[in-house]
């Protein structure tokens, strides 16, 4: 029976669906990452000609479209329906419509409250536990969102977050039809897996036959719930699919700050020490860097070991 397994972190939150002994979905929510989906908030209009607010929190939004009337420095109500996604020196901000004037002023549902919503099963894990969600394959699933390399029966995935669209590249050995429809069942699931929406592209190898272009559609409408729209698959091998876009991806979250995903990581084993926890714990030198910066996750970590956080490292 699928069940969501559920981890409060150090500095994230983290879930996971598993059925069948495999991780069908993977979430991480990071502390302080901004207002979530649903949030309702008053907000003021800081610039009228790009639609940018400010809400009683402090942080920037985008409000399209803006009310009717509304000038600059207005105050008026707005829901957010997009979360912040980071970019490479330009993260987007989040997008938020307005609110009616009565809406009740209030944050979105968090990590823990979109798992029980889904009415599925939510076990929350302790670190005294057996590591369930390792077991499942956490490891490997952070991996993949890393370093883009994703394997499925008779080839690979390359995954490519850019600012335009997220790209699959299949890559493996001939016969290539069979290949290209493995692989449209391969990126269906890795979509789901790491909560990958907006525009998606992928370069299936090239294939001379309507028919087999086909079948790897009807694959893609297979595996992939709905909602999303696509195109055929073209010529050269390529389709396209339009998902719903509300939050960042696993990918896009993980590498916009990679120490930090290390750090947050390394919390996570350190946390899982068998007691009595070690005077000092050795770690790199950019982990080390990072909890110096974040000494609020030292102290958690004290607190839930029992034990003294201090941290040393070698040279590199």
């Amino acid at each position: 029976m699928a069940e969501w397994l559920y981890e409060a972190g150090i500095g994230e939150v983290r879930a996971a669906l598993v059925s069948r002994g495999g991780i069908w979905k993977a979430r991480i929510e990071l502390e302080g990452s901004g207002p979530r989906v649903d949030t309702v908030a008053v907000a003021r209009l800081v610039d009228r000609s790009t639609g940018k607010v400010t809400l009683d929190g402090g942080e920037d939004a985008l409000c399209d479209p803006l009310p009717k009337g509304v000038t600059q420095g207005a105050r008026f109500k707005v829901r957010i329906v997009r979360e912040a996604i980071p970019e490479p020196g330009r993260p987007k901000l989040p997008k938020a419509v307005p609110a009616p004037p009565d809406a009740p002023v209030g944050l979105g549902p968090d990590l823990i409250a979109r798992m029980h919503a889904t009415g599925l099963p939510v076990r929350q894990l302790r670190a005294h536990e057996a590591d369930a969600l390792e077991e499942a394959g956490w490891s490997e699933i952070l991996d993949e969102a890393m370093n883009g390399e994703i394997r499925f029966p008779g080839g690979a995935l390359r995954l490519s977050p850019t600012p335009a669209m997220t790209l699959f590249d299949v890559d493996g050995p001939a016969p290539l039809e069979p290949l290209a429809v493995a692989a449209a069942h391969a990126v269906a699931r890795a979509i789901e897996r790491h909560c990958i929406g907006g525009s998606i592209g992928i370069d299936f190898p090239t294939l001379a036959g309507k028919q087999a272009r086909q079948a790897i559609a009807e694959a893609i409408d297979a595996a992939l719930p709905q909602p999303f729209e696509r195109t055929t698959v073209n010529g050269f091998g390529f389709l396209q699919i339009v998902r719903r876009r509300r939050r960042p991806s696993l990918p896009e979250l993980l590498r916009a700050d990679p120490i930090g995903a290390e750090t947050r990581a390394e919390l996570r084993r350190l946390e899982r020490l068998p007691p009595p926890p070690p005077a000092t714990h050795m770690v790199t030198q950019r982990i080390g860097r990072r909890l110096a910066q974040r000494p609020d996750w030292s102290a958690e970590l004290a607190r839930r070991t029992g034990g003294a956080a201090a941290f040393t490292s070698a040279k590199e």
